[in-house]
């Protein structure tokens, strides 16, 4: 069975939640989702027919799609990321991965698409056990040629390839700037304005890129320059710094490639036998072009754009592009579930799932 298994699926917010059907006969979704899990239903020749169980944030309801097939390609192996709306998936017996759209919701119930990807190898020091997140540089890995898939180990290590041409993987080893700073944190993601991967350091003060024609090559460092810093008091710049951990993301708007950057602060606590987090603030700085250079600068106001992060590929849209979507927000999924108000900085809403550190966004798109 799926190890992202949920017997009994709950999600539990301020009110009542519904539950519905979900039609894989439409070609489009303008809706975000979460792939909350799978319930077995039977299992035939190695294959098993699951239900997977979705959650729609505009409606804010549960909706199922039913009798899904994984193949046994699928059955034994576990989900270590997700991008563009793809899972990767990795089979430990024979170190096996692949992509597959299976989680998503319009892929075909009968015969979801499995690309197979080289076996994982790693560098001396580093380890391939523990996937921190995945970026890909095109929502078709299988008809684009030029599609690189990029795996962020926790640590310090990438691993790149193009399922199409390479037989193995490109192993990079990232050095940072300073020997005291540690990546396993750090988010990777790709820049369709920039057609290059990103990487930011920890602070979000230094960003590491790679050219797609290139990959091979060391990587590029940028500084990044903040200005309109919030202005807080010193008590909560050390409940900040000193209690929280805190996480950076780079996100970009693909239609208008708008980019802001996102310091999420996290407390975590003990409850019940487990370590539970509580987010205490989001930060987010939108990149402006000044007559002194580029800078990304604070602001408690992105208008109608929500800003989505889990593990997967932070991604924003325009809130009335998919009407119930609340505008001016932040819907997070790791360090707890829920959605974030940035002009009131608190949380409006939040969501309970058996596991939200393994749920990953899945953006709108076409299949």
């Amino acid at each position: 069975m799926s190890s992202r298994l949920l017997l009994r699926v709950a999600v539990l917010t301020y009110r009542r939640r519904s539950s519905r059907l979900f039609s894989t006969s439409v070609a489009t979704t303008t809706t975000p989702y979460i792939s909350l899990g799978d319930m077995l239903q039977r299992d035939s020749d190695g294959t098993e027919i699951r239900d997977v169980v979705f959650f729609d944030p505009a409606k804010e309801e549960m909706l199922t799609v039913p009798d899904k097939i994984f193949p046994q390609e699928l059955v034994h192996s576990r989900q270590i990321g997700s991008s563009q709306g793809w899972g990767v998936f990795s089979n430990d017996r024979g170190r096996s991965v692949c992509l597959s759209n299976v989680y998503h919701p319009l892929s075909p119930k009968s015969n979801p698409e499995i690309i197979p990807l080289p076996s994982l190898t790693a560098l001396p020091a580093n380890q391939t056990d523990a996937v921190w997140n995945v970026a890909m540089s095109s929502s078709s890995p299988s008809s684009d040629e030029d599609c690189v898939v990029a795996i962020k180990f926790l640590g310090n290590q990438l691993s790149l390839c193009r399922p199409n041409r390479d037989l193995r993987w490109t192993n990079i080893q990232v050095l940072p700037l300073h020997n005291l700073t540690k990546l396993d944190t750090s988010n990777l993601m790709y820049s369709k304005r920039d057609q290059r991967l990103y990487l930011l350091a920890p602070g979000g003060n230094e960003l590491y890129s790679w050219d797609l024609l290139h990959l091979n090559k060391s990587p590029e460092l940028h500084q990044v320059l903040f200005r309109d810093l919030p202005q807080l008091a010193e008590s909560q710049w050390g409940l900040l710094d000193m209690v929280c951990s805190r996480t950076e993301h780079l996100v970009e708007s693909a239609s208008t490639g708008e980019r802001f950057l996102v310091k999420c602060y996290a407390q975590g606590y003990p409850w019940s036998g487990k370590f539970k987090y509580m987010i205490r603030r989001f930060m987010v700085f939108r990149e402006e072009e000044t007559t002194q250079g580029r800078y990304m600068c604070y602001t408690e106001d992105i208008g109608d754009v929500c800003i989505f992060l889990s593990m997967s590929d932070a991604f924003c849209l325009q809130a009335s592009s998919c009407p119930g979507l609340k505008p001016n927000s932040i819907y997070f999924v790791g360090k707890g579930f829920g959605i974030y108000d940035l002009a009131d900085n608190e949380t409006i809403h939040s969501f309970k799932a058996p596991s939200p550190s393994g749920l990953y966004w899945l953006p709108p798109s076409s299949i």
